[in-house]
């Protein structure tokens, strides 16, 4: 009789029963690349903080950029506005070009650093030319126009060289030599001194329309020395063309006094923008935010500061002398990429990433259990064999041992497939064999019964039988 035992289960195996946490490592491990997804969520979406330079202290430029920068940051966008006090435009581009900012306010005409390119235009300076018409013992100038400027004396509002070389570029397309012609630079702090200065034939300024230095300097000019006559610049449109970085427009009638009505006409001038800029290495989503929430306040700036009112887009088009900044110029024209836009290529390449770390996963997984699976199958084979043992089993006892041995294989098996260790192909294959043992120990057990049965039987037919003894003396 074969012996039961050759169903018996290899014991002391822990592993499978370790293997049982495998869920709860699998959860685990979901939390945990749940949080690392998170933290990067977290990362990529917070705030990006640009730093801006801007002067001279108490300047209207430096005044514009705090407010823009405080409501800004109470929308709560994408961007954060840090603004950095400096000298000046000069000593903000030299910043800028050296890597030590993100943004700076400078005019459109000065010496920009090499990869400087607009994101927004923060005014519009017009060039405003003008001479003394006289009054009582004030004598008159003789300045009448542009080309009668030559051997006089032009006092010019601003330090810099930005608004002498403008007055050069004007002098010398209007054909005066501008080596004739005489200036004098005065600081905004002095133009009470350049006003008071009878030897000062024109005076010169460059700024927005509305800007209140300009109308006060063109009052102070009225009252010292008469009424101011305006010199238009009517090469304008030539300038432009051979300058891009100037414009052609013109100032209209009654721009700085109502009554009397100054200009009493429209006049042609230069204008040159006063910019936001920044370097083409900037981030375009960060460009592109701050310039999205930039125009998204500028409604409420105008409320509080009515300088906002000059904010304009920058020109996109790539022939541009100060081309937009490609993140400006996306937003302004309306081709900013969504999210999946701009990282569908990461997005893929992570899937494509994770899709073959899992089919590594797996066939590591597949490689570390191949003793289990072997064993499985030896556990199938010893199934397949039993049942010739189950076919040929004389008493119940043995039937239960060898049913007994197929319950802790089974038992086995399925710890196994939950596990992973074999596959739902195996397991069917598994369970052909232990339908089979099963159906040959149902079979076993009616053939055991019925031998039983008939030995009994067979024992009660042979008591009933059994000849009564005759006595001799009936015989």
């Amino acid at each position: 009789m074969p012996e039961p035992s050759n169903l018996s289960v290899t014991r002391g195996v822990p592993s499978r029963r370790r293997n049982r946490l495998g869920p709860w490592l699998a959860v685990a491990s979901l939390l945990s690349l749940l949080t690392v997804a998170l933290a990067l969520a977290y990362w990529a979406w917070q705030p990006a903080t640009l730093r801006i330079v801007v002067g001279p202290a108490g300047s209207d430029d430096q005044t514009l950029v705090l407010a823009i920068a405080k409501a800004i940051e109470a929308k709560g966008g994408a961007v954060r506005l840090t603004p950095i006090e400096t000298d000046g435009t000069l000593q903000s581009l030299n910043l800028l070009g050296s890597g030590k900012t993100d943004l700076a306010v400078a005019r459109g005409d000065l010496a920009m650093p090499s990869d400087a390119n607009s994101v927004a235009i923060l005014r519009r300076n017009f060039v405003l030319l003008w001479a003394p018409t006289g009054r009582k013992g004030v004598p008159k100038s003789k300045v009448t126009d542009i080309a009668s400027l030559s051997g006089r004396r032009i006092g010019i509002v601003g330090l810099g060289d930005a608004n002498l070389n403008l007055l050069r570029v004007i002098l010398g397309e209007s054909g005066v030599n501008p080596q004739k012609v005489t200036t004098t630079q005065f600081g905004t702090d002095r133009i009470s001194e350049m006003t008071q200065d009878t030897t000062l034939d024109a005076f010169m300024m460059v700024g927005a329309l509305d800007d209140k230095i300009i109308a006060e300097t063109i009052a102070a000019t009225t009252r010292l020395r008469g009424e101011p006559k305006f010199l238009s610049v009517d090469v304008s449109e030539a300038i432009a063309e051979r300058h891009p970085l100037y414009e052609s427009e013109e100032i209209p009638a009654g721009a700085f006094a109502a009554a009397p009505q100054r200009p009493d006409d429209k006049i042609e001038t230069i204008a040159v923008n006063h910019l936001i800029v920044a370097p083409t290495s900037l981030s375009e989503d960060a460009v592109g935010a701050f310039t999205r929430e930039l125009f998204a306040v500028r409604p409420s700036l105008v409320k509080e500061l009515p300088g906002a009112s000059h904010i304009q887009k920058p020109d996109t088009d790539k022939d541009a002398a100060l081309p937009a900044h490609p993140g400006a110029a996306a937003y302004i024209d309306g081709n900013e990429r969504s999210f999946i836009d701009k990282y569908s290529d990461y997005i893929w390449g992570v899937v494509l990433l994770l899709s073959g770390l899992g089919s590594v996963a797996a066939w590591l997984r597949h490689y570390l259990r191949r003793e289990e699976r072997s064993e499985n199958a030896l556990h199938r084979d010893r199934l397949l064999n039993a049942i010739s043992s189950v076919r040929e089993a004389t008493s119940l006892d043995d039937l239960a041992a060898m049913q007994g041995a197929a319950d802790d294989i089974l038992r086995e098996t399925l710890v196994c497939h939950e596990d992973g260790a074999i596959e739902d192909g195996d397991l069917a294959a598994f369970g052909l064999v232990l339908a089979q043992f099963h159906q040959a120990i149902v079979d076993r057990r009616a053939v055991i019964a019925q031998i039983r049965h008939a030995d009994a039987a067979q024992k009660s037919d042979g008591a009933v039988l059994q000849p009564f003894p005759i006595s001799t003396a009936a015989r």
